[in-house]
């Protein structure tokens, strides 16, 4: 029998061939690269497994990793942006003390010219962790197509797989005003999906019905839209959408409308033409599919309201909604650069004013750690506007109230929301 080398065996095994007058140099070479190639595969599979099955955890929430490890889970580690953090070598980092690049601060890179700010009472608010997975979320009103809860990255989202013109209405429990603020996390995973939002609905689905502006959120145009010939259409590019999740916030002020993707102003409108009603109606206007499904994460929509300083010159305190912290954490998000951007401009413009900054969550979790992460919270705005905004610190006391001074309900989302935050008190 003829004698055939191992090697050309194992190269033979992995998938290759073995010319006439290969050399056993030659087929070691091509064994090594066929090697490599085969352990770089399996890396990627394992790789691919821990992002399906690890849960996900922001990198300096500590209670999130703790908690996950205590229950025998795998942990990723994510950015503020929900994006898997990786190594040099390209895998997900598992170890906050592997974590080497510093976060953004508020103020900086491409924060420095962000200006949106989130209206201050919650008119509606969902996450759909309340949801059954399989489910169509409760809270919402079903019109037609294909829509349930899914289980995506360690979170639940909406998710709708089509046909086109699938719709769904996010009730509202008053008419808009004339400010409002929407916050809606969305994933368009196919480049010619689009979406499209509106105060009312388009009648018979033809949206050239639709008198004025809507919202079109898509990977080939996303900002204000319009069918009829006299509204303004201010639309962009934003093919970040279909690689992740991405966050989507819309400002209204009257007719002057500015929307985001991310950290990105995609429209600027002064002279929008809005309807305001009870209710906003979302439609698919592509068929999404399992493969390619559109998600959405938390929708949050809110109403505006006035000058920070003429509030507290009204009634002595002002509560505000715009100073966002890391989860479980008192780092402060960099999405907060214009409500700080504002309080600095305040107490610059009125150099009498002393205030009190005052921390405050909802009723969820321990109530002593809720305690201590409402004041190092408060005491971290405080270290904002002295170090960057350049506010002299004895103008400025902090105090951490915890879950003890609620404004709101704290059996619902909405209330949730509305008690977690920052409180602005004249001295």
């Amino acid at each position: 029998m003829r004698h055939i080398p191992a090697a050309t065996l194992l190269i033979a095994a992995l998938g290759g061939f073995v010319p006439l007058g290969t050399t056993d140099a030659q087929v070691i070479n091509r064994l090594k690269r066929a090697a490599a190639g085969a352990a770089e595969a399996e890396v990627t599979r394992q790789v691919e497994r821990m992002m399906q099955n690890a849960v996900r955890c922001v990198f300096d929430d500590l209670e999130c990793i703790e908690k996950a490890k205590s229950e025998g889970e795998d942990v990723v580690l994510t950015g503020d942006d929900g994006q898997v953090l990786m190594d040099d070598d390209g895998k997900p980092i598992t170890d906050p003390s592997d974590v080497k690049a510093d976060p953004e601060k508020p103020g900086t890179g491409a924060w420095a010219n962000y200006d949106f700010v989130p209206g201050e009472r919650i008119l509606y608010y969902d996450d759909f962790t309340n949801d059954r997975v399989g489910d169509f979320p409760r809270r919402l009103t079903f019109v037609r197509g294909n829509w349930d809860v899914v289980e995506w990255q360690g979170r639940q989202l909406l998710r709708n797989t089509g046909p086109r013109h699938s719709a769904i209405v996010i009730p509202l429990p008053e008419e808009l005003p004339d400010r409002f603020t929407i916050e809606i996390e969305a994933y368009l995973s196919y480049v010619t999906y689009q979406m499209f939002l509106s105060p009312v609905s388009p009648s018979g689905d033809n949206w050239t019905s639709l008198p004025g502006n809507f919202f079109q959120i898509g990977p080939t145009g996303t900002g204000v839209s319009a069918y009829s010939s006299r509204a303004v259409k201010a639309t962009n590019e934003a093919d970040e959408l279909t690689k992740r999740l991405v966050p989507i916030r819309i400002m209204v002020d009257g007719q002057y409308v500015k929307m985001y993707v991310g950290e990105r102003r995609v429209a600027n409108v002064p002279n929008a033409e809005l309807i305001r009603s009870d209710g906003l109606y979302l439609e698919n206007g592509d068929n999404g599919t399992e493969d390619n499904p559109v998600l959405f994460g938390a929708i949050r929509v809110a109403a505006g309201g006035d000058d920070l300083y003429d509030v507290l010159e009204r009634d002595g305190r002002v509560a505000t909604q715009g100073i966002l912290f890391a989860t479980g954490s008192a780092r402060i998000r960099p999405e907060s650069t214009p409500t700080l951007n504002q309080i600095g401009r305040m107490l610059r413009d009125h150099p009498e004013l002393q205030i009190s900054i005052e921390g405050h969550t909802d009723a969820d979790g321990d109530e002593a750690s809720n305690q201590d992460l409402s004041q190092r919270r408060a005491d971290a705005v405080k270290t904002h506007l002295v170090e960057e905004l350049g506010v002299a610190a004895d103008r400025l006391e902090t105090a951490g109230f915890g879950e003890t001074r609620p404004v709101a309900d704290n059996t619902s989302p909405e209330g949730k929301q509305q008690n977690r935050r920052v409180e602005l008190v004249r001295r």
